[in-house]
């Protein structure tokens, strides 16, 4: 039996949106196969994005919440669902009291009390309303960070069997993106295919993140680096490139590197956002302290000033 969804996340049931999206950052970031590798490890991190699939959309949570692991399967009708369990309901009677075909009871829920001729009514009025084209269908994966950034290829397999699919995942997809493939959604005699829509989760990435088509780079400096400035490499999604980090450079001051964030078609690329942060060292040998004391008398007060 599969582990209950909120226990996979380590949240309560009545849990907010932001609780979930929080739980679920820490654990990816933790499980991540680039960071940690394994198979265990592997296994645990698609456990946790599966959940976080689910909870972070609210019409799917509604539906777990309602009818638990049924409603993960693929095909799921909540409607058929609802109307099954709603005559199980009235079959007790709501409190053990069998109904029967007689007064109030199975067949009284239609008027005029035939069954063969409300059935057959229905299903007159549904061949003559078939539809020209069957149902839409979705269909959810989740990719790595990079990978959303450069495009990919995934390859998706249906649990009742047939052709594998081979899907093209063009480059910049954002989290929660859909791509639409015409014809490959559900089938019905006499109908035309309907169409699969893909929506895409992006796994969070443990140094990068992304607003819109700009990404956002927390980049470490050490105390010589920012003094005396320096040249370092910093990794994009066309390779790495050189930067310059100016002279006297401050902790949080941010500098941008223009077109190197995500690149979509038809668009224009985003710029990636390089913040410095400064490191001091965290040796407590005899030379770092006479540096720090040669570095005092020019050190200064930088709060001099700051009040409310």
């Amino acid at each position: 039996m599969a582990r209950d969804l909120y226990s996979v996340l380590g949240v309560a049931k009545s849990a907010d949106e932001e609780t979930i999206k929080k739980a679920f950052r820490k654990l990816a970031v933790k499980y991540h196969p680039d960071k940690n590798p394994g198979k265990a490890n592997e296994e645990k991190f698609k456990e946790i994005n599966r959940a976080n699939e689910v909870l972070s959309n609210k019409e799917k949570r509604a539906l777990y919440d309602e009818f638990g692991d049924d409603s993960l399967q693929q095909g799921f009708d909540a409607e058929r669902a609802r109307m099954i369990r709603n005559f199980g309901q009235q079959r007790r009677g709501g409190g053990g009291r069998r109904v029967d075909g007689g007064p109030g009871g199975f067949q009284d829920m239609f008027v005029g009390g035939d069954i063969g001729d409300v059935f057959g009514d229905f299903c007159g009025r549904a061949r003559q309303q078939r539809p020209s084209k069957a149902p839409d269908q979705e269909a959810e994966i989740t990719i790595d960070f990079v990978s959303a950034i450069k495009g990919t290829t995934v390859t998706l397999t249906s649990r009742s069997g047939g052709e594998p699919l081979t899907v093209r995942i063009p480059a910049g997809v954002p989290d929660g993106g859909r791509v639409k493939l015409e014809g490959k959604g559900a089938s019905m005699p006499g109908a035309q295919p309907g169409d699969l829509y893909l929506i895409v989760h992006v796994a969070p990435h443990p140094y990068f993140k992304r607003e819109g088509d700009d990404l956002h780079l927390d980049l470490p400096v050490n105390v010589v680096e920012a003094i005396e400035g320096a040249k370092v490499r910093v990794p994009t999604a066309d390779g790495e490139v050189s930067l310059k980090v100016p002279p006297h450079t401050q902790s949080g001051q941010v500098m941008r590197l223009k077109g190197k964030g995500v690149a979509r078609k038809d668009k224009p690329a985003g710029d990636l956002y390089v913040k410095f942060l400064v490191h001091v060292p965290e040796a407590e040998d005899e030379d770092v302290k006479k540096a720090v004391e040669l570095l005092r008398s020019h050190a200064g007060n930088p709060r001099e000033g700051l009040k409310l």
